[in-house]
């Protein structure tokens, strides 16, 4: 599972960065008016709205492929296991450092300097 995940991590990396190439590659609106009346546009290796169309058509597929990893890269995330607890209880948990870190027990009760537990003098 570890490799298909990372598999597919790959590909939708690809695909984001293959879609901002393409936008980025892209005529503006305005470009077409030029092409319409002469302009080099005409002569390029797709013709003058060849280009326009094997672009947009490029970049409407990566935007697929990158939704699905995408989404695919969520389910993977759903299924794992999660963790009990938050982040702020695993470190306010955690044996401080410093000269009173001996008095202060792991499992956040507060401890006696004296060694005696409260406990002892409630009555049963």
């Amino acid at each position: 599972m570890d490799i298909l995940y990372v598999v597919v991590l790959v590909i939708n990396i690809i695909a984001a960065l293959g879609v901002i190439g393409l936008v980025l590659m892209q005529h503006g609106k305005g470009a077409d008016m030029g092409a319409a009346f002469g302009s080099g546009a005409s002569g390029s290796l797709f013709g003058a709205t060849g280009s326009a169309n094997f672009l947009s058509r490029s970049t409407a597929v990566l935007a697929t492929v990158f939704f699905i990893t995408a989404l695919l890269l969520a389910n993977f995330q759903a299924g794992q296991a999660k963790s009990a607890g938050s982040v702020m209880q695993t470190n306010v948990e955690s044996t401080p450092v410093g000269a009173g870190a001996a008095s202060v027990p792991t499992d956040g009760k507060t401890a006696d300097p004296a060694g005696a537990s409260k406990a002892k003098n409630v009555p049963q």
